[in-house]
């Protein structure tokens, strides 16, 4: 199988570049041009993603092939993972092709009614075959904080993923490899989060056994509105704030000082988590799980 397509958007194949008379072989090593995977080359203007590795992949990928899993997720509200993971390609479980390096291969079986074509031209995963192949490959932090994208963007969609039409999918798929770690992913999942640190951070209460906070929770004090938070158990009173990069310009520095001053003095705890504090889980669990002991919520 070889792929069908040589251009696609400001992405092309170098060879075939070449020889199309488009580019001379001393142009393309130049360095003017971006190369994204190996012989798949970007105009310098195109944002480098990982969309746009997955696009270079799908001018790659055999003709019966698909982009698949947290690459495809792109497609659907979730564009969490980064340039330099890999990207996904489902293809046939015959199929040998291996991919180039930059490219995970993952063969399985595909119905057509799993596969669309975007404006593009490109072959990717459907909503609810995406979700699956989410749930059953990646850890279940990062399973969630995709499906969790994936179903706030549905909300806004027609034919946006929904909680009921994955359980119904999982439950189709019962008993096949995966479908048990699907399952188990289905209460976890909360189209109410606005990020993959919230989703984190949610998940990793859950493993712990701590009681569920309310994603994007609106704290109201005596009909005065004192801000939407993250994460909140209100029945301790307590919120917890991921501040990302955004955080640190000058005038969300006010705001966010003027909110967190309004909720402490309502008689609210504020937890600030910075990038640094997910690197170790466990300890802003432990920090959590502190203050709902302190509050009474847990013995």
């Amino acid at each position: 199988m070889t792929p069908t397509r040589h251009f696609l958007g400001g992405l092309f194949v170098g060879s075939h570049a070449v020889a199309a008379g488009a580019l001379t072989r001393r142009q393309l090593e130049s360095g003017w041009y971006r190369r994204v995977l190996r012989n798949v080359y970007a105009d310098p203007g195109l944002r480098h993603d990982h969309q746009l590795r997955a696009r270079a992949a799908a001018l790659l990928m055999p003709a019966a092939g698909a982009i698949g899993g947290r690459s495809a997720a792109a497609w659907f509200g979730a564009p969490f993972s980064s340039s330099a993971d890999p990207v996904l390609v489902v293809v046939p479980r015959a199929c040998r092709w291996q991919g180039p390096s930059g490219v995970q291969v993952h063969r399985t079986d595909v119905r057509p009614a799993e596969v669309w074509t975007d404006g593009d031209g490109v072959r990717v995963t459907t909503a609810v075959r995406t979700a699956w192949d989410v749930a059953t490959l990646e850890s279940t932090a990062t399973a969630v904080a995709l499906v969790d994208g994936m179903l706030r963007d549905g909300r806004d969609r027609p034919d946006g993923l929904t909680v009921p039409e994955l359980a119904a999918d999982v439950l189709r798929r019962g008993g096949r490899w995966g479908s048990r770690r699907a399952a188990a992913l289905l209460p976890l999942l909360d189209d109410r989060a606005m990020s993959p640190p919230e989703s984190r951070v949610r998940v990793a209460c859950h493993l712990a056994g701590l009681p569920h906070p309310v994603p994007q929770f609106a704290v109201w004090e005596r009909g005065v509105f004192l801000g939407q938070v993250d994460l909140a158990w209100p029945e301790a009173r307590l919120v917890v704030e991921y501040e990302g990069a955004h955080h640190f310009d000058d005038a969300q520095i006010v705001k966010d000082d003027g909110r967190y001053e309004r909720l402490a003095a309502a008689g609210w705890r504020v937890i600030r988590l910075l990038a640094a504090d997910l690197r170790d889980l466990d300890a802003v669990v432990a920090r959590i799980e502190a203050a709902l002991r302190e509050a009474g919520v847990i013995g």
